[in-house]
């Protein structure tokens, strides 16, 4: 299924890639926003980070117009060095291009200190997105089992796995699964912390490092857990790193020594 922006639905982006490097790399703090094996800047992480945060927003009525509906505006929480809050700032379509139905038109990243936002938005500055109504999510309870769904994880993620997997029985990935899961099912036990939150479908859920190569000190996916009741975590699915680090960034840049972007 082809991938459909909601944020480009929402507004024209005349100058999207350019908007893009001015906000990574002038106005918001350093971050890395490209994947450690890119040979080129294209900030895909950002503008996966923009797509859901607008989603986000825009389910929690966090997208604010002004009274005329002239302007439009939402809070990237993102911040600049200064830890101003920066803003997506946009007008009403005046010109749209034959066929277009977005009914505004962006133009710019700006900080809060910004005339614009001042002017447009003084008594209504937009909020950032709320991932906390449930704080106990974010963090890992030792207390609980954590049961995985070996069968469902190898068949629905085989593509996944590392490339010298792929041509294994599966006996033999049942066993690299269930003893990389038994491993960290250990450390997670004493160090809370290796567990990392992220948002996807709606949900909180927590990112687990699984090592299934020998000897490589690097982990090659991360077990998807979540909350099943008040005392067991279930598992039915793993992510690349690259697919956990989108994730885990839409609630806050992972502070982890193991996702990396």
């Amino acid at each position: 299924m082809p991938f459909h922006s909601e944020l480009f639905s929402f507004a024209y982006f005349p100058n999207y890639d350019k908007a893009i490097k001015f906000l990574a790399d002038n106005l918001a703090s350093s971050e890395e926003w490209d994947y450690t094996d890119s040979r080129t800047k294209t900030y895909p992480i950002l503008k996966n980070y923009l797509e859901f945060t607008y989603r986000k927003l825009k389910q929690e009525g966090k997208i604010v117009f002004t009274s005329n509906n002239k302007y439009a505006c939402f809070n990237t929480g993102l911040v600049t060095n200064n830890l101003e809050d920066i803003f997506a700032f946009f007008e009403e379509y005046r010109n749209p291009r034959p066929g277009s139905t977005t009914p505004f038109c962006f133009k710019a990243f700006l900080k809060e200190s910004d005339n614009n936002i001042l002017r447009h938005f003084d008594d209504n500055i937009p909020e950032i997105t709320d991932f906390f109504d449930k704080p106990d999510l974010l963090i890992f309870n030792p207390k609980c089992r954590l049961i995985p769904d070996i069968d469902h994880i190898i068949k629905d993620n085989l593509l996944r796995f590392p490339e010298h997997l792929h041509g294994a029985d599966e006996g033999e990935l049942r066993r690299q699964l269930v003893g990389s899961i038994d491993e960290v099912r250990k450390k997670v036990r004493t160090n809370y912390k290796i567990a990392v939150p992220q948002y996807y479908d709606g949900k909180i859920q927590l990112l687990l490092p699984l090592c299934l190569t020998v000897g490589s000190p690097n982990p090659d996916l991360a077990l998807v857990v979540h909350k099943l009741n008040t005392n067991i975590y279930t598992a039915r699915t793993c992510l690349t790193l690259k697919m956990a680090y989108n994730n885990a960034r839409l609630i806050v840049k992972p502070q982890s020594n193991w996702l990396k972007p």
